[in-house]
């Protein structure tokens, strides 16, 4: 099935929202990777102040993840959604305009906020409607996703070419037309009241044995995704000499995505439970940074980048299927939020400590993010083959394309 046929085979409100996951990545990649130069080089802050202000974006997305999820639960995941995109138009505009260090700060929390708000709840509405198609659904969402996180940099790229305050201001102008969109085209859904408190879900939640094991497990997904921005394209300029190789690790991530992310999800989907392939595909991602081990060069960094970008393909479909059928459907949003604090706060010290080991030996990041990805694989497997997963709804027969 094409992607094209696919996105048609659902309602109506999923593809708006694979459309606005397309148009979010655009909007944010559009502005972030150039933050950090426009913040020291333009308006001359010092690196404490740069990195207070991005470390305050994304401590207020990362830690607040579970707020979103809660919200959407408790308030429907439509104004969620909007509540999101209208906040990061608004902290996006605030980067464009502002140049005190308060307004800069400002901007950064709203942007944050605005990330915590809308992830989990975008999520938790196509859980919903997608029903036992999540799957499918969610290989979409990653190849909408995957497509816009390539064609921010290259907006931005020639945006800049004005000046980051062009750039930033069509970011929010995406953010913008969101907001309006979904206002407009998204369908609300009734939401029943809650029967207890907020703090009471959360403990609900928390206290998920068999969920927490499995976001504790999963960490070394996040770890792995987040050196599509650290060492594979560090490597990939240390092999070339040239700034420009970069380019190459993110055109590789998204064409291989683009030409076999739903086809991966729809064959697999056919074969077994959820857990299993997660465990395989976060094995095959490991393999991904060995490559570049035993094929120095740039042939040996892409091909890592290949199979790592193949892993993810296979494990993150199922993943964010996997995570609703944990609880019950009244804490779905509550759930992810969870899932994403736990994996922000993965991404982060796998950052920390991959960089520390990017000091080292050349070999030692490598072998760490290997080591990483092949130990989560083994929590995995562990967890499926002691029946310690969920047994999400399986596709019906005439929708197993």
């Amino acid at each position: 099935m094409t992607i094209l046929r696919a996105v048609r085979s659902f309602p109506k409100p999923v593809r708006l929202l694979l459309v606005n996951q397309f148009g979010v990545n655009t909007g944010f990649y559009l502005l972030v990777p150039y933050l950090a130069g426009h913040l020291g080089q333009d308006l001359g802050l010092s690196a404490l102040a740069v990195g207070t202000v991005l470390g305050l974006r994304n401590l207020s997305q990362q830690g607040l993840f579970i707020l979103g999820g809660s919200a959407a639960d408790r308030l429907g995941a439509r104004r969620v959604i909007i509540a999101g995109c209208a906040l990061r138009s608004v902290g996006f505009g605030l980067f464009a305009l502002g140049e005190s260090l308060t307004v800069l700060l400002a901007a950064s929390a709203l942007s944050g906020l605005a990330g915590a708000l809308f992830n989990p709840a975008v999520r938790t509405y196509v859980a919903h409607e997608a029903a036992d198609r999540k799957a499918e659904a969610f290989a979409l969402f990653n190849v909408f996703a995957t497509t816009g996180a390539l064609a921010g940099p290259l907006l931005g790229t020639v945006l800049l070419l004005v000046d980051f305050r062009a750039a930033a201001l069509t970011a929010a102008g995406v953010f913008a037309l969101l907001t309006v969109a979904q206002a407009f085209a998204l369908p609300g859904r009734a939401v029943p009241p809650p029967p207890r408190g907020v703090l009471a879900d959360w403990r609900e939640v928390a206290g998920d044995r068999g969920f927490l094991a499995f976001a504790l497990a999963m960490v070394g997904l996040f770890g792995m995704e987040s050196q599509l921005y650290l060492l594979l394209p560090d490597a990939a300029r240390r092999a070339t000499g040239w700034a420009g190789a970069v380019s190459l690790v993110f055109l590789t991530s998204t064409l291989a995505n683009l030409a076999l992310q739903l086809r991966v999800t729809t064959l697999l989907q056919r074969h077994g439970p959820p857990g299993r392939w997660i465990a395989a595909g976060l094995a095959v991602a490991a393999t991904g940074f060995l490559l570049p081990l035993t094929a120095p060069g740039l042939p040996g960094v892409l091909g890592g980048v290949l199979l790592l970008q193949l892993g993810l393909m296979t494990a993150q479909p199922f993943v964010l299927t996997l995570i609703p059928a944990f609880g019950r459907a009244g804490l779905t949003g509550t759930y992810y939020g969870l899932y994403y604090v736990v994996s922000g706060l993965a991404a982060a010290v796998g950052n920390t400590a991959v960089g520390r080991a990017m000091d080292g030996s050349a070999a030692a990041p490598w072998l760490l993010c290997a080591a990483l990805g092949l130990g989560s694989a083994a929590a995995l497997a562990r967890l499926h083959r002691t029946g310690r997963l969920p047994a999400p709804a399986r596709p019906l027969p005439s929708e197993a394309r």
